[in-house]
């Protein structure tokens, strides 16, 4: 319930807030969640790439994830 009302409120915030056409506001009403799911993706491979380019921080964030791992499961 918590999550559709959010939805829909950021449903109303894009129709009203957005600039454009009739399509350009209902198009970005309705995609606005892709946005944040964008922004984990993109977080996500600067982290697998620092791991890439800086070892170091790679035996540091494989042994974080195996930590949180563990500790979830």
């Amino acid at each position: 319930m918590l999550m559709a009302t959010i939805y829909i409120v950021g449903v109303l915030v894009g129709l009203i807030a957005t600039q454009g056409g009739a399509a350009t506001r209902l198009s970005f009403a309705l995609l606005w969640p892709l946005g944040p799911l964008a922004f984990v993706i993109t977080v996500a491979g600067l982290l697998v790439v620092a791991a890439v380019a800086f070892p170091l921080f790679g035996v540091i964030l494989a042994a974080a994830l195996g930590a949180a791992w563990w500790w979830l499961r």
